[in-house]
């Protein structure tokens, strides 16, 4: 099949290995484990009220996890009020945020343009047949060169329908991770300024 497609073929494999390569590092580093461990929260409550807010105990909670980093942002801003720890925990989700969307944008061109490149590689393919047989082509020629040349579309499509599952399942995952990490930074600002007690 890959030997059929022609050379439009070899840039649909270096996008499938990208797929592939993308799909390991996002399935690796968005599992729950290291994005929003559980009992995070509650153990930087625990703490919290044992010994305050220590810078060390700060960098630890930053140097956790995304969501401990979250978290490092409004222990740092303990003594302010209600508002400014918001908002620093605000501008550091942002920033979290950003980062657990990395290279999605990629997995999800790459999703959007696999058939386009393989419907490219057909055309280019049925040029290329067109020209060689000229008006000599059998029906049988022309039939067998067409079917050589829509090798790339499948191919293009073959790589395009799991980026786009894996793009849209790791968006999602995205999203209810920075809902979590909201609700948790949410109640560790009411814990602080005692308006919620755990």
């Amino acid at each position: 099949m890959f030997k059929a497609g022609g050379w439009p073929m070899w840039p649909l494999l270096l996008a499938s290995v990208i797929a592939v390569a993308l799909i390991i590092e996002r399935w690796i580093s968005l599992r729950r484990s290291r994005v929003v461990p559980a009992g995070l929260l509650d153990r930087v409550i625990s703490d919290l009220g044992r010994h305050g807010a220590p810078p060390e105990m700060v960098k630890r909670v930053a140097d956790h996890s995304p969501l401990g980093r979250v978290l490092a942002a409004g222990l740092r801003n303990i003594q302010s009020s209600r508002e400014v720890m918001k908002e620093s925990i605000e501008e550091t989700g942002a920033i979290v945020a950003h980062e657990l969307e990395r290279f999605l944008t990629t997995l999800g061109t790459i999703a959007a343009i696999s058939p386009l490149m393989g419907l490219f590689g057909t055309v280019v393919g049925m040029i290329e047949m067109f020209a060689a047989q000229g008006v000599t082509g059998t029906p049988e020629q022309v039939a067998h060169g067409i079917a050589m040349a829509l090798h790339a579309t499948a191919f293009g499509i073959i790589i395009a329908v799991p980026a786009t599952i894996f793009w849209r399942y790791f968006r999602r995952l995205v999203d209810d991770y920075v809902i979590d990490m909201e609700q948790q930074a949410i109640a560790l600002v009411e814990v602080a300024h005692g308006q919620r007690r755990r």
